[in-house]
């Protein structure tokens, strides 16, 4: 085994936690408005715990969030915001800053995705994370029309970009024929991300169970087509999540059997499987990515 790359943990509910500013609509864009310091604490605590990579808190920066006039008015400035906060973090530890682009139109609903619109979205948020990050994190992905979307967006850009999706909580009848949540197959998100120059596929924002299997036929269809994606995973602590849910609509419970012990029995299946990036999503805070960054490292 080559090594583990350790991601950090979910945003929002550590905003929370820490007692930030957080309420909905706004969800973890609200402390990057009112308290960017307490985003920057919490970033902080990820790399104290061992992660290598850290993700700029722009997920919440759309208008399902913060609204179409404030999107339209201060997006790309609090891109910019999210970008150096993280980045400012980041100075002094061997860690890398990830851009994150994430669902236009609300998480899990690749029905709502506008092609025609997705443009106008992501231009705001590439122009103010791009001085201050190392590579690109498209995240939460739910169908390969965004993936088109995000490259289309990145035309130029030659730093990293790795391609994030998220899994039918079911796994479709079958967690070794998960599928996304658009219903197509992990074989067709590996072509998307071929065909975008990504270097990285990732599975996130699912149940751990559905995960194993679709590093697993990521890998096959990643060789079949010579390729060499690197593979990850992310997995989240909710119950499992009705198709029509929208990801951050409301504070979902915690499963109480994703504690970091627990969480990292299902991260070293996923590693089993063929998955060399782990990291965390929503639930999934510092204590855990301190246990992954210790059991992962000592494995690799």
């Amino acid at each position: 085994m080559t090594g583990v790359t350790i991601l950090d943990g979910g945003m929002g509910r550590e905003l929370q936690r820490s007692g930030a500013p957080f309420r909905q609509p706004e969800w973890s864009a609200l402390a990057l408005i009112e308290a960017p310091e307490m985003v920057g604490q919490v970033h902080q605590a990820y790399l104290a715990a061992g992660a290598q990579v850290i993700t700029a808190n722009s997920y919440a920066l759309v208008p399902f969030h913060i609204g179409a006039e404030r999107f339209a008015r201060e997006g790309q400035a609090l891109a910019e915001r999210a970008g150096r906060v993280a980045r400012s973090a980041a100075d002094g530890h061997p860690a890398r800053v990830a851009g994150s682009l994430p669902p236009l139109f609300g998480s899990y609903r690749p029905d709502l995705f506008d092609p025609d619109q997705a443009a106008a979205l992501l231009a705001p948020l590439v122009a103010g994370l791009a001085p201050h990050i190392d590579l690109w994190l498209a995240e939460t992905l739910s169908a390969t029309a965004e993936v088109q979307a995000v490259a289309a967006a990145l035309a130029g850009d030659t730093r990293p970009r790795w391609f994030s999706f998220t899994l039918r909580d079911d796994g479709g009848g079958d967690p070794d024929q998960v599928p996304l949540r658009s219903g197509e197959s992990v074989e067709d998100a590996v072509g998307a991300v071929v065909a975008a120059r990504g270097e990285a596929i990732l599975f996130n924002c699912s149940q751990p169970e559905v995960m194993a299997g679709a590093v697993r036929r990521a890998r096959r269809a990643s060789d079949q087509a010579g390729a060499n994606l690197t593979i990850g995973t992310y997995a989240n602590a909710f119950p499992p999540q009705k198709d029509e849910t929208k990801a951050n609509e409301e504070l979902s419970p915690l499963r109480s059997d994703l504690d970091p012990p627990g969480y990292l029995g299902w991260a070293q299946c996923w590693v089993d499987a063929g998955a060399t990036i782990i990291g965390g999503c929503c639930g999934i805070g510092p204590e855990h990515i301190a246990v992954l960054a210790a059991e992962l490292g000592a494995r690799a």
